[in-house]
């Protein structure tokens, strides 16, 4: 039934690094943004970063700006999430998800994404 399948969650150090991955099956998203956000226990769903339908512009929040990267691989319908110099603050279940709209561009508001994976945890022990 799942659409999107999120992989590469762990347990890491502070200052290590982690790849998560989302792959898409039933369906291809190559024109739709794709994006991750992440909850944190006890707190609500924040935007982590997007990426345009045709990884032409990214979109990254404050928190995360020059440690996270986006990336996408269309022809394998699969969205990635490069974290480096991961912090205890990082801890979160990691969801990734693709924009409800085509040809769109990233954007950090969830109501646009109507595809949601069942989420990764990421834990960084300080």
């Amino acid at each position: 039934q799942e659409q999107l399948v999120e992989s590469g969650g762990g347990l890491v150090q502070a200052g290590g690094s982690l790849r998560l991955s989302c792959a898409a099956s039933r369906r291809t998203f190559s024109t739709n943004a794709r994006a991750w956000f992440r909850q944190a226990p006890g707190k609500e769903r924040d935007f982590v970063a997007a990426i345009r339908w045709n990884g032409g512009s990214t979109l990254y929040a404050d928190s995360v700006k020059g440690r996270f990267t986006i990336s996408r691989d269309n022809a394998k319908n699969t969205v990635y999430l490069q974290m480096n110099s991961l912090k205890p603050e990082d801890t979160a279940v990691y969801y990734c998800a693709a924009h409800s709209t085509l040809y769109s561009a990233p954007s950090p508001l969830q109501n646009e994404y109507g595809y949601w994976g069942q989420g990764t945890q990421v834990t960084v022990s300080s």
